[in-house]
């Protein structure tokens, strides 16, 4: 209610901050602000999957390191748009350092991933999921370790939060291991995915039910096709703008997978896609790493040393700068310079042995 002492100005004021920031009872709208990265297979189409994302008509480039962009939407007609950071690592496996860089103390509770595997290319599937998501799960652990003893109850709603996706009476509860923080796998490429032996496409689809199911994820098979898109569509804006989940599920193998987290289970699921026999003679401490040799024995995995192959992009003649080139020239020769210099100084050394 305005006041008898509101000047003219005072009530112009209120007026335009009730327009922008509209309530129900006008009270100010609190804005929406979350953070997804992405990260997955070397020219797995994780750039295009956030260009759909965001609605832009662009070509999607390779992505050389850590990349940002962002996004907003508004809620209602006349609110004030909440906003979502996309961080996109580049280089499959290469750059994992880079991965703690965006998430930090800061943004953690408002932070989820999206891990983008190449269906097409089943040999590297697990390795590259397994490195990603285990570098990944071990900086925000460290993360929460701290906030334990600077926020423990932000630290113990992050902890609690990741349980939530699935009903406490699930049948799963006690032999599942949630991630940390929301984590949606997206199998790209279906298209050619599709033309793989049945056998296979099921072994492949199996084992990235229980892998996303293990770790309370939502998990989703996505081509260019646009109604596939659409689909993957729908869980990350969910993550990224609080959008309804979608409560549809397809669990046939001969289809494009789509599971919300925590609407699967172990018993549809079923046991890892290998013989009583060779299921017996494999060594396992978890249900994780039952699943890693049974899914390997059928697809052996490419080298950690293979998966890093990633050319330096200083040396990519498309990222010629004459300048900046010479400028580098010169530092790598001072560089060379410093290191010979070092280690003559260190032999020259009279070093006491007592």
């Amino acid at each position: 209610m305005p006041k008898a002492s509101d000047t003219l100005w005072d009530l112009a004021i209120a007026e335009v901050e009730k327009r922008e920031n509209p309530d129900d009872d006008g009270k100010r709208v609190e804005v929406w602000e979350k953070s997804i990265l992405f990260m997955g297979n070397k020219n797995g189409g994780k750039t295009t999957i956030i260009l759909r994302c965001l609605e832009r008509e662009e070509i999607s480039k390779p992505t050389l390191a850590l990349e940002y962009t962002f996004g907003r939407r508004a809620r209602r007609h006349n609110t004030p748009k909440d906003i979502a950071h996309f961080w996109e690592l580049g280089g499959g496996t290469s750059l994992l350092e880079l991965i703690r860089i965006p998430i930090s103390s800061n943004n953690i509770r408002s932070f989820a991933i999206v891990l983008v595997l190449d269906l097409s290319k089943p040999n590297e599937l697990w390795t590259t999921m397994e490195k990603l998501l285990q570098v990944t799960r071990n900086h925000v652990n460290k993360i929460l370790t701290k906030l334990e003893k600077t926020n423990p109850e932000v630290a113990t709603e992050i902890k609690q939060r990741m349980w939530n996706n699935l009903q406490r009476d699930h049948p799963d509860y006690e032999l599942v291991d949630p991630f940390p923080i929301p984590l949606v796998i997206i199998g790209s490429k279906y298209d050619i995915f599709h033309e793989f032996d049945s056998e296979m496409r099921k072994i492949i689809s199996k084992t990235l039910r229980f892998v996303s199911h293990y770790y309370g994820a939502s998990l989703v098979f996505t081509s260019k096709s646009e109604a596939l898109l659409l689909k993957a569509r729908v869980l990350i804006n969910h993550l990224a703008f609080g959008y309804d989940k979608s409560k549809s599920v397809s669990v046939d193998h001969s289809k494009p997978l789509f599971i919300p987290a925590g609407l699967d289970s172990l018993s549809q699921i079923g046991p890892p896609p290998a013989s009583d026999s060779d299921i017996g003679k494999m060594r396992a401490n978890t249900p994780l790493e039952l699943w890693k040799k049974v899914f390997e024995k059928t697809f052996p995995p490419k080298s950690f040393c293979d998966l890093q192959d990633t050319k330096d992009p200083a040396q990519d003649l498309q990222y010629v700068e004459y300048e900046v080139d010479i400028m580098r020239a010169q530092k790598n020769q001072e560089l060379e310079q410093y290191k010979r210099n070092a280690s003559k100084s260190w032999k020259e050394m009279d070093l006491d042995s007592d």
